[in-house]
């Protein structure tokens, strides 16, 4: 289990790597991958803290911002697909607040700043010393228009998947169809809400400069990617599989949390 552990940990930041070179460069993955490469072992680990610290924290802001939003609503006459949206959009926004993770990896994973930043709580101490707080949330709009919309979308999904599919009885085949319906709404919706990514990437992999508008950076990165909306998507791809594999994941334990605090509530 915990070789599994480490070879999932391994397959998401190998992925977010190729993502991240993706949506600044605009190359395709296999060319992300081989750059990648030439940089050595050393390189694919590089920035690995602050996607994992985010995660971890955000995944539990999210589910519980969610929960704690949703069910007040609909106690006091909510529409419940109102409520769901509403908690949705609000666990975005609270999740945002862990945007300087964000910030922090794109400068460590973008070759500029591999002389200048060699760990993340060294890159955390330069920006904020250097260019104050607030730098820390640079490209803050695509992120509070990526967050609240797509868990709004994501959940809204999961629980209609919940409600429509059938329910085994057979441990194993409900796992499996929980996993594939958490990965298929988070492939799709990952990939829907792309764009934001790549804006925000952009914004971020600058640093002191004065600030732009996130329609000005959209701009800036169509007109280099030759004017065509089809390369605002290169590494789409990468980044679909790797939310395939991630939210499929987080939704089967996620099932399985409920089910163990539920039982457990209940034996009490």
């Amino acid at each position: 289990m915990r070789l599994g552990c480490s070879v999932y940990q391994h397959h998401c930041h190998l992925s977010h790597l190729q993502n991240h070179f993706s949506m600044l460069h605009g190359v395709q993955a296999s060319s992300a991958f081989h750059q990648l490469r030439r940089e050595g072992i050393t390189f694919l680990y590089r920035g690995i803290f602050p996607p994992l610290a985010q995660k971890t924290l955000s995944l539990a802001l999210m589910f519980g911002v969610y929960d704690g939003t949703r069910r007040p609503l609909v106690e006091i006459g909510f529409n419940p697909y109102v409520a769901k949206i509403i908690a949705g959009v609000a666990a975005g926004t609270v999740e945002a607040a862990l945007m300087p993770f964000e910030r922090v990896q794109t400068l460590l994973a973008d070759s500029t700043y591999h002389s200048l930043f060699k760990n993340t709580a060294q890159s955390f101490r330069y920006v904020w010393s250097n260019h104050g707080f607030t730098e820390l949330y640079r490209g803050l709009t695509p992120i509070l228009l990526r967050n609240g919309p797509s868990n709004a979308m994501f959940f809204v999904l999961r629980e209609e998947a919940a409600s429509r599919l059938p329910q085994y009885s057979d441990p194993m085949a409900q796992t499996a169809q929980e996993f594939m319906s958490g990965a298929i709404i988070g492939a799709v919706t990952s990939s829907i809400f792309y764009p934001f990514n790549v804006v925000k990437v952009s914004m971020q992999s600058t640093m002191g400069t004065s600030r732009i508008s996130m329609w000005t950076a959209f701009m800036n990165v169509y007109r280099e990617r030759g004017s065509k909306v089809a390369n605002v998507y290169k590494g789409c791809t990468v980044n679909c599989s790797r939310a395939f594999i991630s939210w499929g994941i987080m939704n089967t334990a996620y099932e399985h949390m409920k089910k163990l605090l539920y039982n457990f509530q209940h034996v009490r």
